[in-house]
């Protein structure tokens, strides 16, 4: 497959692993990133999600982990020839069974939400068949800092019921963003991040495309750092 160039890296790709989606650009444009020393990536499959979040913060460090060990491999080759190699590291590990004494101030994930089915297509990647929101939130929970933000984007027909299992872990909504695919359509994925802080909620729409195949002005000026548009 060939690879996706952006402005200062570039991602290899593969049939294997899930392929570079708008959702995963969305969250590395819009995941609080500012105070972080310390990352982790649930599910990173190719590695952009922490590409772009390593570029937008020039301090943090990251650890991508994923269960899948084709996905896992692509990532440690799309870190290493980054211009933030340094920063990157990435294990093949299953989530469930990670074991680290470090807390996290950011966790940030694109994270498996079809239900099972019987398709094939990126079944790890899309369907909750090696981890659901319950296990998903609760170790979350367990690695995040006293003050940090545990970063996701989902669709938002699982918005209330993630935001629910978040609650229950004392994880509460600090803000949402509502993402409309085009201008007066209905929002069609949500960025959740919570903290351990229960406070005001902070919400804002997002549109990605003002008429079918003209991005908005909102998405041009968010991902002008990242990508390279045709003129």
């Amino acid at each position: 497959m060939k690879p996706f160039k952006f402005k200062y890296f570039e991602i290899q790709q593969s049939k294997e692993v899930f392929r570079v989606g708008t959702d995963g650009v969305l969250l590395g444009v819009l995941a609080d990133i500012g105070g972080a020393s310390e990352v982790l990536e649930i599910g990173t499959g190719t590695g952009l999600i922490s590409l772009m979040l390593a570029q937008r913060n020039a301090h943090a460090s990251f650890l991508g982990i994923d269960i899948n060990e084709d996905a896992a491999l692509l990532t440690k080759t799309n870190f290493e020839y980054s211009p933030f190699y340094s920063r990157l590291k990435n294990i093949h590990q299953d989530l469930k069974t990670f074991k680290t004494e470090k807390k996290f101030d950011l966790i940030v994930s694109n994270p498996p939400y079809f239900e099972e089915s019987g398709s094939d297509k990126d079944k790890i990647a899309r369907q909750t068949v090696e981890l659901n929101f319950q296990q998903f939130v609760s170790i979350s929970a367990k690695l995040l800092s006293d003050h940090g933000v545990l970063s996701v984007i989902i669709p938002v027909e699982a918005g209330s019921v993630f935001i629910e299992i978040a609650s229950e872990n004392r994880l509460f909504l600090k803000r949402k963003v509502n993402i409309k695919g085009i201008e007066n359509s209905k929002t069609k994925r949500l960025v959740l991040e919570f903290s351990f802080a229960e406070g005001r909620i902070e919400e804002s729409d997002f549109v990605i495309e003002k008429s079918p195949r003209q991005y908005s002005d909102q998405y041009l000026e968010l991902t002008k750092e990242f990508h390279v548009f045709r003129k």
